[in-house]
């Protein structure tokens, strides 16, 4: 199980990597993806919203359940991944290969940069999750 150190965490299994300025990713932690299980489908209709911190910005479903997907911090959501989305040839399975890297789930565009301190480093995110 992986925690990189360029991620915040949080405690509903959400990492968020800062790209450039104010443009980050947004993803779901190996920790999540191991526990659900293998995920068949991802939706996330809210491209060009802004969301709150904690908001539901999709869904990840998994053979026997579905989740939903919150926000890290307050942010536009500017992008779906392609490559996940199952109407367009994609395969949501990319976020068990490697989600932290071509499984990422969203780019989106930080509100308030001060909404990073808020959230969990990779060693505390481990503690948080007894690895």
């Amino acid at each position: 199980m992986t925690f990189p150190d360029n991620c915040k965490y949080t405690e509903d299994h959400e990492w968020v990597r800062v790209d450039s300025g104010n443009i980050a990713y947004v993803g779901i932690t190996d920790f999540a993806q191991s526990e659900l299980g293998d995920l068949v489908y991802v939706e996330v209709e809210t491209v060009g919203n802004t969301i709150d911190e904690h908001g539901v910005f999709g869904t990840v479903e998994a053979v026997k359940t579905t989740s939903d997907l919150f926000m890290p911090l307050r942010a536009k959501v500017l992008e779906f991944n392609p490559d996940l989305d199952d109407a367009h040839g994609g395969n949501p399975s990319l976020i068990n290969e490697d989600p932290y890297g071509k499984g990422w789930i969203v780019k989106v565009e930080i509100q308030d940069a001060g909404d990073l301190a808020g959230l969990m480093n990779a060693e505390a995110y481990k503690s948080f999750v007894g690895k």
